[in-house]
């Protein structure tokens, strides 16, 4: 399949979802911090530019390379000054500065459920599984999109060390849950910790990674660190970071979005151009770096891996 560039005259959606902006006001009123007005609330803008410098590690790779579609990888710079991490703030530009002393060691990922042999893993121990590297397109639901060099290892590979049993349908994930460390975690509107759900052929896929770095190094506070999920041909917010606990479950787990707004967020989140979010169309998106836009690509470009998956679902239904 080939990328596009295109370039159409509809508003960007990198906005803050109504649901969220309404919310955030009403949690701000009641903290009585809506006094002084335009200053809190112009605060979360995205267009509030409160980025700190990003310092690329020594050795950085620095040579230019391309995603399977011919595509360049976005720079470190981009990758890691313009995240979404709710648990920090809902600035995209502002992550970085305020993940910037979150301490990622000692650090410790329980595997339990339905499985034959649970285990808690050391960092240190994932970090023994064979690192790969993995050039994905990560695309958001809100309408941008980057390349990414990732360095971890499949999921896959965890989860046969565990052993599911015959009854094992779904993986559950769950997100450190640090209020002190994480400030956007003291708001209390948002059901914390955050959680994710796949199902379990999803998780099997070879696609799927535990994410441990990227541009070959360890992965920054602001992007997940220190192991998160990458699921290339869902939209970005299935890709929970900074994980402490998977579950293997018999039912469909919640999920930290589809809780809050169902309409809006489904348990699939497949990406699906001809599926528009109720408050903007999904069939264009922004690439980071780019002006103009491109059309989005069904599956985000990775339909021949993951169609079959889905095959007989309704996909507008199974959002």
């Amino acid at each position: 399949m080939k990328s596009f560039h295109k370039s159409v005259s509809i508003k960007s959606s990198e906005i803050t979802p109504e649901h969220v902006y309404l919310s955030r006001r009403q949690f701000l009123k009641s903290m009585g911090l809506l006094g002084a007005g335009a200053l809190v609330i112009s605060a979360c803008s995205p267009s509030d530019n409160v980025t700190v410098p990003t310092e690329p590690p020594q050795g950085l790779r620095t040579d230019s390379y391309e995603d399977d579609l011919g595509d360049p990888i976005n720079s470190y710079d981009q990758i890691t000054g313009y995240n979404n991490y709710y648990e920090f703030t809902t600035n995209k530009e502002g992550v970085a500065r305020l993940a910037k002393n979150f301490k990622t060691s000692p650090w410790q990922v329980e595997v339990s459920g339905l499985v034959n042999k649970p285990k808690t893993f050391g960092i240190e121990d994932l970090l023994k599984y064979p690192q790969e590297e993995r050039i994905y397109r990560l695309r958001c639901v809100e309408g941008w999109s980057m390349v990414i060099p990732w360095n971890g290892f499949p999921l896959s590979k965890l989860l046969n060390e565990v052993e599911p049993q015959s009854n094992a349908k779904y993986v559950k994930f769950t997100t450190i849950s640090r209020p002190d460390e994480m400030p956007g975690q003291n708001y209390q509107s948002y059901p914390w910790p955050y959680q994710e759900g796949l199902r379990l052929d999803e998780a099997m896929n070879k696609l799927t990674i535990l994410a441990t770095g990227l541009y070959g190094n360890n992965l920054p506070p602001q992007n997940g660190a220190p192991i998160r999920l990458v699921v290339p041909w869902k939209y970005g917010f299935k890709s929970c970071k900074s994980i402490v606990k998977i579950e293997l479950v018999d039912k469909q787990p919640y999920t930290f979005w589809s809780l809050i707004a169902p309409n809006e967020y489904g348990f699939y989140a497949n990406v699906n151009p001809d599926v528009p979010h109720p408050r903007w169309s999904q069939s264009t998106e922004r690439r980071i770096g780019e002006s103009g836009r491109r059309e989005t690509l069904p599956f985000n470009g990775y339909a021949e891996e993951v169609a079959s998956l889905y095959a007989g679902m309704d996909l507008r239904q199974n959002y």
